[in-house]
Parts: structure tokens; sequence; C-alpha cells
């Protein structure tokens, strides 16, 4: 319980604050913090994680709502509520499915470059309530310093002078001591400030009325033309929330080994968290990175804490909203911009370009792309560059020659042990390590066909150790049967070693088994040099080991 009052010490002005980074007034942030948070202590499995508005999210939001043509703010609202309900359905029906492994598609990089391109954007945004200053809002940072430069008000220095002193109180109080809401001191000290000072009647824009009451049950105004519009904007929200949520969720699970995350119950919790809210005027919620780790902090071991919090923010939504009339903006944009400092990762970006240069590309390329293009396709690009990058590796795996240590039993690569492996010009012995299938099978052949080259006329062996490959697609069998004849045109016995059980069963029950033969299939690259040279025969369980199938 006393988690639960600490989580909402922090939610109330920050679920305020994240409303204005979707374009919406601050009320819809305290309604985001309510509903969904007492629907996911019923049917979440992570016992810490603080569901509510984030920066994250809003911002999608802001970015998805704000490119659409709408023509009034009571649309742009409903517009946000139906985002949720839709984005709950969706990852609800991805947890029905047990489709909670699609998150492995946003790979670190790409996550770390959207949210430090995304961290940016927020902080920018909130420059209009921090300087005073009416400016053209925009998710494209070229657009936004253009906006910057054209604009011809003058700022307004009792609202700077706010905003800059939050930033300020908010910073030290957090590195003092992390435990103490600094938040809500600044936003108890920004309401006094203005209110006795009167700053409101010198131009320092305020929350204004907010009004009190808890949000009442309305069915989202959906059709099938609104529906088609955002759907892309709600799939990538529903992606993005669920990356986070369940990021935080397993780091924190990691601390209490008393239960398990479940992805999949994960994705309904949330889903039902988004599509019920919805239906009490929230907007899209998840799992918040910086309300968990104080929930966990603050002692939280069950769902309990959530509904405290929740219990909370009703009573707060109920007698207390005229509390926050004097609540200036300058304070919820410094608020907005301290929380979001924390998104940004450089030192990930200076590790990756050491040792990663390739995924560092792909990092470097969805934080332009967000930055200047647009937030949604800055991820989405992202995704298509990581896949692009999965596909080259696959295409051009790794591969090793070996050779005989000495007169051990031991094979290891001729580039790695030079000095150590005895090299034939007779035999050549390929590691390759990947499955083979259409999209490498010609880089495989390529592989074969010049090491033979090297020695031609010389090689009367070769020996493909196929400990690392797990599959052969059609295409490559087909192949495969054609490199493999080719070489036994020209005097080359093809000998396969150490083919697990899936490989070695798609081998038997293809026509490949027919060229190759029994007989030169093999355990380890021992056995098959021991055979070439003449050394020995199969024992009858080597032939057993070598050729079993699940035929």
């Amino acid at each position: 319980m006393l988690a639960g009052i600490t989580v909402a010490v922090l939610l109330i002005p920050q679920g305020m604050a994240y409303a204005l980074i979707a374009g919406l007034p601050p009320i819809y942030g305290l309604y985001a913090a309510l509903t969904p948070q007492i629907v996911y202590a019923v049917l979440g499995t992570s016992r810490q994680l603080a569901v509510g508005p984030v920066a994250m999210d809003s911002l999608l939001v802001a970015a998805g709502l704000g490119a659409l043509s709408l023509v009034s703010p009571s649309q742009y609202i409903q517009l946000a509520i139906a985002l949720a309900l839709i984005m709950g359905g969706i990852q609800f029906l991805l947890g029905l499915f047990r489709m909670g492994f699609i998150v492995s598609f946003l790979s670190k990089p790409v996550i770390s470059g959207f949210t430090s391109a995304a961290a940016i954007i927020i902080g920018l945004s909130q420059l209009k309530h921090l300087l005073g200053v009416p400016l053209a809002q925009s998710n494209k940072l070229h657009v936004f310093i253009r906006s910057i430069l054209e604009s011809e008000t003058v700022v307004h220095l009792p609202t700077l002078l706010i905003g800059v002193a939050s930033i300020i109180l908010i910073t030290t109080i957090k590195r003092w001591n992390s435990k103490i809401p600094s938040a809500l001191i600044a936003v108890i000290i920004g309401i006094l400030w203005v209110y006795f000072g009167q700053q409101d009647k010198a131009g320092v824009a305020v929350v204004g009325n907010i009004p009190s009451g808890m949000p009442s049950f309305t069915l989202p105004d959906l059709d099938w033309e609104t529906v088609q519009t955002l759907l892309p904007i709600a799939l990538t929200i529903a992606l993005v929330a669920y990356m986070e949520a369940i990021s935080v969720a397993k780091a924190v699970q990691e601390k209490h080994k008393n239960y398990e995350v479940n992805p999949n119950q994960e994705l309904i919790a949330l889903g039902a968290s988004n599509i019920i809210g919805s239906l009490f005027q929230s907007y899209p919620t998840t799992g918040g990175f910086s309300r968990t780790a104080v929930n966990d902090q603050a002692g939280a071991k069950t769902g309990v804490a959530a509904l405290t919090s929740a219990l909370v923010v009703a009573v707060i939504l109920t007698f207390f909203t005229h509390w926050f009339y004097f609540l200036p903006k300058a304070v919820l944009g410094a608020i907005i911009i301290v929380a979001v400092v924390n998104l940004l990762d450089f030192n990930y970006a200076a590790r990756l370009y050491k040792s990663r240069k390739d995924e560092f590309l792909v990092l470097l390329l969805t934080f332009l792309l967000t930055l200047f293009v647009g937030i949604t396709q800055g991820i989405l690009f992202g995704i298509l560059f990581s896949l692009l990058l999965l596909v080259y590796r696959t295409s051009k795996p790794h591969h090793a020659f070996l050779g005989r240590i000495g007169t051990t039993n031991y094979f290891k690569n001729i580039e790695r042990f030079p000095d150590e492996v005895v090299i034939r010009e007779d035999l050549i012995i390929l590691r390759f390590d990947a499955q083979l299938f259409f999209g490498n099978i010609q880089y495989f052949k390529k592989l074969v066909f010049d090491a033979v080259g090297k020695n031609k006329g010389k090689v009367k062996g070769f020996v493909i150790n196929a400990r690392a490959i797990n599959y052969i697609d059609s295409t490559a069998t087909e192949q495969l049967i054609d490199v493999v004849k080719k070489l036994q045109q020209n005097g080359i016995r093809v000998m396969v070693v150490g083919a697990i059980g899936p490989a070695r069963d798609l081998i038997i029950k293809s026509k490949l088994i027919k060229v190759i033969k029994k007989e030169n299939l093999f355990i380890t690259s021992g056995d098959a040099t021991d055979s070439f040279d003449g050394v020995c025969k199969k024992t009858a369980l080597q032939k057993k080991l070598s050729r079993q199938s699940n035929r």
C-alpha cells in the first residue's frame, strides 16, 4: 500500500505532463492512470510493473494523430481514445495467439536509436512550455528548428525562470535522494509560486480548470474508415508499448525469484488494460520504466500496490482537481525534459561503434530517420534494417577450412592455427556454420569450387563438416546434389561428417543420400579422414550413429 501511494505521488504530475506530450488536456493523463492500473493488477504477471501513461506512447499518439487532418480538439481526443481500443485489441489478440515472440524483431540497436531520437523530440516539444513561446509543433527535427528560427515571439522570462528552476530542483533532489518525489515537490512549489506571486496575470501559462469526478463509461465512436486510418499507428504503438513493458517487467523480475513473467499473458493483460481503459476515456498506456523502478524500490510485492495507486488517483480526481488550477505548464515541461534525458543512451552507441559497426549503422539510421522523417517511419525502417542485416549475415555466414592438429583427433580452423594444423592438398574439410537454404547455397557452392580450384587436379577428397547445419531446404538440396555430382565427376570423394539429427533426416530422406551414399556419412572429421586414408573401417556402432534417422 505504501508503494502504491508513493507511485501515485509520482504518477499524478507525470500523467498530466505526458498528456500534454500526446496533445491532450492534462485530465486525460489522470484518466489513463486510473482504469488500466486496476485491470493490469488483476491480469498481469509482473507484481511490480506500474501501468499508465508513458512518454514514448504519448509521443507516438501525437505523431500519429498529428499527421491526420482533424477539424477539432474533441475529434482529436476521441481518436486518441479509439487508438487505445484498437491498440489494446491488437495486443490482446497477439496474446491469445501466443505471439509474444514478435517483440524479438525489435533489436537493441533499433530500440536504442529510436528511444534516443524520441527523447530529443519529446524534449524539444516542451520548449514552447518552457520558453512561453507559441511554436509550431513537428515531430521532424529540421521542421521544428525552422519554426524556432522563424518565430518572432520574445521569450517570456517569468515562464523561463519557472521552467529552469524546476529542472534544477528536480535534478538536484534526484541526485540527493531518488526516493523523494521530486516531481511532486516541483508541482507544489510551482503552484504556490504562481498563486502567491500572481504569475498567471503576468502571462505564465497554467493548466487551468480540470474537470472533477471519475471518467464516465463511454463507447469510443468507431467506424471502419477510422479503424483503417488508425490501424498502422495502433500496430506501431502496440509493439513499442509491449516491448517497453516486457523489458522493464523482466528486468525487475530478475530481482525477485518468487514469480515468472509470462510474455503472452502480459500481452493479454496490457491489451485488456487498454481496451477497458478506452471505455473510461483513457488513451494508450503501458508499463513505465521510472514508475516501475519506484514501485519496486518502495517495496511493492503484489498488485495491491497498483490498486492503491489507482485509489489515490481516484480520490484526486473526485475531490482535488481544483488544486492544480495554478500549476504552470512550464513545470510539467520540466518534469518531461528531466524524465526523457534518461532515454538518451550514447554509451551504448559508442560501444557498438567500437565492436559492432554494422549494428551501429542500424542504430544510426534508425536515429536519423526518427529525427528527420518521422517517429513511425523511424521504428518501422529500423526493424527493416535489422532484418536486412540478418538476411545479409545468413547469406554469407561464418565458415572455416579445417585441418588436423598433428596426429590428434582435433580439427581446427587453418587460419586460426596455421602452425599447428596439417595442411593437405588432397583433402579439403569445410565447416559451414549455418543452415543451408536458398539464400546462401550459392555462397556455399562458391566456397567449395574456389577451394577445389586452388589445388586443381590434386584434390581427391572433400569433407563437409555439417555440425552447425540444422536445416537444408529443397533449393539447397537440389543444388547440393549438383555440387556432389560435379565433384565426383572430377574423381573427388565427398563425405559428410557430424550431421545432427534434423539435417541427417533431411539428407537420408532426400535424393541427396543416393548421390553421397551412406558409407560417406561419418560422425567426426577424424573418422572421415581415416576412412579416406584407408587407415580403418567403420565399426558397427559408427555406422549406426552416422546413418540413424527417424524415418
